[in-house]
């Protein structure tokens, strides 16, 4: 039983041979790492691979009870099919989430690395290794397991603070923070 107050978030790094997730638990500013991995999905057939990574994602779901999930964005890649069948993985992600009736909040790169390193454009050992440290980890993660773990990160930070004034009916524009 999870305190009140205690939010447990799965991050989840979509990719079609490799799907990364990560959960942690956040109360207040305090994380705490509780599990991570990765889900490989092998073979030549797209609608297997897509259905491994639903069915793991499940499993996850429903042996570590996260409370609401943060998935990071596809960006657009210069092979274009690339980027489609990446699509298509991370809509799979999504999918095990909301059959779970979770909450899914989708975070670009730039904004996981911003939260989690400090500079947008952070390269993945940095990444790994910001990870280690946040969490207090005993080595460094895996790149799809850091890179999941980094969208949960991202998430506990931008649902606290101002992050969280949106769904208050607040927001932010040009520094100034406005009553909707």
């Amino acid at each position: 039983m999870r305190a009140i107050g205690v939010r447990r978030i799965l991050g989840i790094d979509p990719g079609l041979r490799v799907t990364g997730f990560g959960i942690l638990e956040a109360e207040g500013n305090a994380l705490v790492y509780v599990k991570s991995g990765c889900i490989r999905a092998a073979g030549n057939s797209l609608p297997i691979r897509l259905g491994v990574i639903v069915r793991d994602l499940a499993h996850v779901i429903a042996e570590e009870h996260p409370t609401e999930v943060a998935v990071e964005k596809v960006f657009v890649n210069i092979n274009p099919n690339s980027t489609l069948l990446l699509g298509q993985a991370r809509g799979a992600a999504i999918a095990a989430a909301v059959l779970a009736g979770l909450p899914v909040t989708e975070y670009t790169a730039g904004q996981v690395k911003q939260a989690v390193v400090g500079a947008g454009r952070a390269r993945k050992p940095q990444v790994q290794e910001m990870v280690r440290r946040l969490l207090a980890l005993p080595g460094i993660p895996t790149a799809d397991a850091a890179d999941a773990l980094a969208a949960a990160i991202c998430h506990a930070h931008a649902s606290t603070g101002v992050g969280t004034l949106a769904r208050r009916g607040y927001r932010v524009r040009s520094g100034r923070l406005l009553v909707t």
